[in-house]
């Protein structure tokens, strides 16, 4: 008989193909039961609830121990899709004061996975945040009646005081960038928006605990697994100590009602802010709850513009509050010396250009020239720096000598506060105006109005305060920041280190005295107090806008110095008219801790009085 070897390949074929299904099928039952946990995972969410039990935040203090934010319990409605099997959706919509078109509309935005990124129909979903307290107790007494559904408590910030919302922010749910940045947060958590809830909320959050719970084959919950041995409890959140003086915040805010501006205090031993006030503000309770997304809204359309932290991010003219850097700088590179006086006759002239000035003796030297506020001593001065060939070689190295100065004092970019969103302000270098006028085309006269802080310098008004600081210590500051301690943590070293500009010690001496014979016989003679050393510096900034700026810089005492202020208030006219009444009331505060019976009228006009008619915003 012969052999069918065609058959004989077949039955190995065949063989083959039957080995190979086995082997498919091996694997992928190892990939089911070993590799892939997601099966698992199935089984245990069938089996087991974990909740995820939210810790406390970390409340927020004063200088003082006053507190200033703490915690209300908040409770969401929680679903898991898949285990609602049937819903009596007119008595669930009653018990939540819902219409059923409302719920529907939930339920759809809820599943669709553009908005709600981590949808999984066997894992709890968030259906509706932010019960009332009276929503909350319907629904806790017929909770029952809904299987699959469960109330999560989360946490909501609590104000005790409406203020500094600028320093302290704000917490919102956590977007899809958060969660891919960090994947400590999931979907519906909440994250520290602005201020220090942003840059401190690492330290503000704590760590999230879990609590297992048991279900049955219908999904209800029977009770904890293992009595909870398994559960991991939360761990709250660092409380913060902040350096504000509540009192002082909130005095400062009360002179700023009704004006644009911002008010900056430091305590210059320490670079602690005592007092960082940016007007108009807003309160802070408006962003908190279920109302968070339409009154942010309306904050962002304000026309006035209260989430724009003018102390941090506002970019001014320093104007005359320019003026004792300039003096520091002039005594340094010795184009000056105390005894160096320029001429003014009611102002700067030079080969057909005129800075005007006021009235005031003539010659005039750099102690007077502070006292008296003269443009014109600080325009001869900036053009003896600038165009001195035999020492720089040329124009555009000299001012490269002037900028880096005004940087070591903290001007042109970020002094590195423990803040989100800081401004850098404007230092122009040489470059910027080769590129504007041309290489070696352009001198001192070319670019005088930035001898006086006016053209292309801006500062922000925390930048000029830490001027103010850096003199106020003769020589050095330490960054300001806001934050003063961190509960069970030492605070970030670069916040403590002490800064030292590339002007020598002793001309801020010098400076220091000008300043004061400002407030005893010049321009800041509303800054006198009896029994304090004040020291000061107004500034009128120019505004090509509307009317100028009101600007003023003050520290005290004078040989103990315990605060330095900055206040900028937009359209306000002359330094003398408000900056110097508010800076010094906010000294007079905070050294007395009241206001003078002398002086109550003074503190009356500031709270009374209204600049936001001469602000050129026009209502909307």
């Amino acid at each position: 008989m012969r052999k069918d070897y065609n058959l004989e390949k077949r039955k190995y074929v065949i063989g083959g193909f039957l080995i190979l299904i086995a082997i498919i099928y091996v694997v992928r039952l190892y990939e089911l039961q070993i590799a892939d946990n997601r099966y698992k995972e199935y089984a245990d969410i069938n089996a087991f609830l974990n909740k995820t039990q939210y810790p406390s935040r970390g409340l927020i203090y004063d200088r003082n121990g006053k507190l200033i934010v703490y915690n209300q319990p908040a409770y969401d409605v929680m679903m898991i899709p898949r285990d609602v099997k049937e819903l009596d959706t007119l008595d669930f919509c009653h018990t939540l004061n819902l219409t059923p078109d409302q719920l529907r509309k939930r339920l759809s935005d809820m599943k669709d996975k553009r908005m709600n990124p981590g949808y999984s129909s066997y894992t709890p979903q968030r259906l509706i945040s932010h019960l009332s307290a009276e929503d909350y107790g319907r629904l806790q007494e017929k909770l029952y009646r809904y299987p699959g559904f469960f109330i999560q408590k989360r946490i909501l910030r609590q104000y005790a005081h409406k203020t500094a919302a600028n320093v302290l922010g704000n917490i919102r749910e956590v977007s899809s960038n958060d969660i891919s940045r960090d994947p400590y947060y999931q979907s519906g958590d909440y994250c520290g928006d602005l201020g220090v809830e942003k840059s401190y909320e690492q330290y503000l959050r704590g760590e999230k605990g879990v609590e297992i719970l048991i279900r049955d084959a219908h999904g209800r919950i029977k009770g904890r697994y293992d009595n909870g041995s398994k559960d991991v409890a939360p761990v709250s959140g660092r409380n913060l100590k902040l350096s504000l003086d509540l009192d002082l915040q909130q005095y400062a805010e009360s002179l700023m009602v009704n004006k644009i501006g911002a008010v900056v205090a430091i305590e210059p031993s320490t670079g602690e802010i005592l007092a960082l006030v940016s007007s108009p503000t807003y309160d802070p309770t408006l962003l908190v709850g279920r109302q968070r997304g339409a009154n942010y809204a309306a904050l962002v359309n304000d026309h006035e513009k209260p989430l724009f932290d003018r102390a941090l991010m506002g970019a001014y003219p320093p104007g005359s509050t320019f003026k004792p850097g300039q003096g520091l700088i002039l005594l340094q590179e010795n184009i000056v010396n105390l005894s160096t006086a320029y001429p003014c006759h009611h102002g700067f002239i030079s080969g057909g250009l005129r800075v005007g000035c006021h009235s005031h003796g003539s010659p005039i030297n750099l102690k007077p020239a502070l006292q008296t506020s003269c443009n014109a001593y600080f325009c001869w001065g900036f053009k003896a720096l600038v165009d001195k060939r035999s020492k720089y070689g040329n124009p555009a190295k000299a001012f490269e000598v002037w900028k880096n100065h005004l940087v070591s004092l903290g001007y042109g970019y970020r002094l590195g506060v423990d803040l989100p969103s800081e401004g850098r302000g404007f230092i122009p270098n040489a470059k910027f105006y080769n590129k504007i006028y041309g290489e070696g085309r352009w001198s001192a006269n070319t670019i005088i109005s930035v001898s006086i802080g006016q053209g292309e310098i801006l500062a922000t008004p925390l930048q000029i305060a830490n001027l103010c600081a850096t003199i106020a210590n003769r020589g050095w500051f330490i960054t300001p920041h806001v934050v003063k301690e961190i509960e069970d943590t030492v605070m970030p070293s670069e916040l403590l280190e002490k800064r030292i500009p590339t002007i020598e010690a002793h001309h801020f001496n010098d400076v220091a005295e000008g300043m004061r014979m400002a407030v005893t016989g010049g321009t800041c003679r509303l800054a006198n107090l009896p029994d304090i050393e004040v020291c000061g510096k107004t500034g009128t900034a120019q505004n090509p806008h509307g009317r100028d700026h009101s600007a003023f810089i003050g520290f005290a005492p004078y040989h103990d110095p315990k605060i330095a202020v900055c206040v900028y208030v937009e359209n306000a006219g002359f330094g003398a008219t408000f900056g110097v009444p508010i800076g010094s009331l906010v000294i007079e505060k905070y050294l007395t801790g009241s206001i003078s019976p002398q002086r109550k009228y003074l503190e009356q006009r500031m709270l009374e009085s209204n600049t936001k008619i001469y602000s050129g915003v026009k209502k909307h």
